[in-house]
């Protein structure tokens, strides 16, 4: 499950501040799912408001598909997303593109490659 480099941008595209303004409202309004895990990974899913959308820069949407880019760790902290760090976003849920997917290498996995 590897993420498309083709779905984001080239290079983190980091906020203007008054573009992060304008998100501050959002911001505790961001609800984080509890975190689900496979034998790899560790999921969860990050639901922004709806209305937050229609604030974030353009150039943080993929134009085919209607859904924000595949973000790179520096983005989607500048929309306020907060989480331990190794976190990735790997997907949008593209009936509901207000809500983001991410998974991290889940603990078990990280001990057997570590040892």
């Amino acid at each position: 499950m590897e993420v498309d480099p083709s779905r984001r941008n080239k290079k983190p595209r980091p906020l203007l501040e008054s573009e992060r303004e304008r998100l501050d409202e959002f911001i505790d309004s961001i609800h984080y799912s509890a975190r689900y895990s496979d034998d790899q990974f560790e999921y969860r899913h990050v639901q922004l408001p709806k209305n937050m959308l229609k604030k974030i820069p353009a150039d943080y949407f993929d134009s085919s598909k209607g859904t924000l880019k595949l973000l790179w760790e520096e983005e989607w902290r500048a929309l306020g997303i907060t989480q331990s760090l190794g976190w990735e976003h790997y997907e949008v849920h593209e009936p509901e593109p207000h809500i983001l997917l991410f998974k991290c290498v889940s603990p078990a996995t990280w001990i057997t490659l570590n040892y």
